[in-house]
């Protein structure tokens, strides 16, 4: 048996990325999936290619910073698929500046998408979870949200929170079948890094004891794992998948 057969995911930021990755995952491990994203093009084009997993795959255009078609999503994947096991939030902006340039919007529009839309869609799924008796919330953090970054205030600070909604979650809902748990990824080689210098990329592999970039697949097995009954036990962790770059 596969290690999610049986299983309903949703998968915020599910088009592109990791999120990508992590429904290509899921669904080889036979989970049904419900891609949350804005992009419908890339969302549709993601579903097409992962149909040939043989499970239930749809895509919904979702805005997670706006609550009401948060709650309008939710209810129509548990109406489509008929229950939901688990909840990954992956959706994340940035928008980086230092200190002293950035900007209120850049503010704002990172704590909107990274903070208050992980809050919005664990608001919106939890009571299904809830009412079953279980489910699995899995919440994208960073590794800078532990060890801050120069430049990313605004994006440390939403992924130092989702450290914190993970802990209180964890107790709030672990008596009633519901764990919650995040992954703080390092660097990983997705379109985020485009960017990015590549003699700093060099500098981050050096530095890197397993001599490399993560990869979007990297961080889905891990989401993968933590999905399962095989971390039944786990509750309120946030698990580092960064190469050992912060050991």
């Amino acid at each position: 048996m596969k290690r999610l057969e049986n299983n309903v995911a949703i998968i915020t930021g599910g088009a592109r990325g990791i999120g990508k990755a992590t429904a290509r995952k899921f669904a080889e491990e036979g989970a049904g999936i419900a891609i949350w994203d804005i992009d419908a093009e890339a969302g549709a084009a993601t579903v097409k290619e992962l149909e040939k997993y043989g499970t239930k795959i749809r895509f919904y255009p979702v805005n997670t910073v706006d609550l009401e078609m948060t709650l309008a999503a939710a209810k129509q994947v548990f109406d489509d698929f008929g229950q939901i096991d688990i909840l990954v939030n992956n959706a994340g902006i940035t928008r980086d500046s230092s200190m002293k340039k950035m900007t209120e919007d850049q503010w704002k529009q990172v704590i909107d998408v990274n903070l208050t839309g992980v809050y919005h869609c664990t608001k919106a799924v939890s009571p299904y979870m809830l009412e079953r008796g279980y489910g699995r919330i899995l919440n994208a953090s960073s590794i800078v949200g532990l060890y801050g970054n120069f430049g990313q205030t605004n994006y440390v600070a939403s992924k130092a929170g989702v450290i914190g909604m993970t802990k209180v979650w964890a107790r709030e809902f672990g008596r009633k079948g519901v764990t919650v748990n995040a992954i703080a990824p390092g660097f990983i080689n997705t379109e985020m890094m485009e960017t990015v210098p590549q003699s700093y990329l060099d500098d981050l592999k050096a530095k890197t004891p397993v001599a490399r970039l993560g990869e979007p697949g990297d961080i889905a097995n891990a989401y993968a794992f933590l999905a399962s009954s095989e971390a039944a036990f786990i509750n309120g962790t946030t698990l580092s998948v960064d190469g050992g770059l912060v050991l």
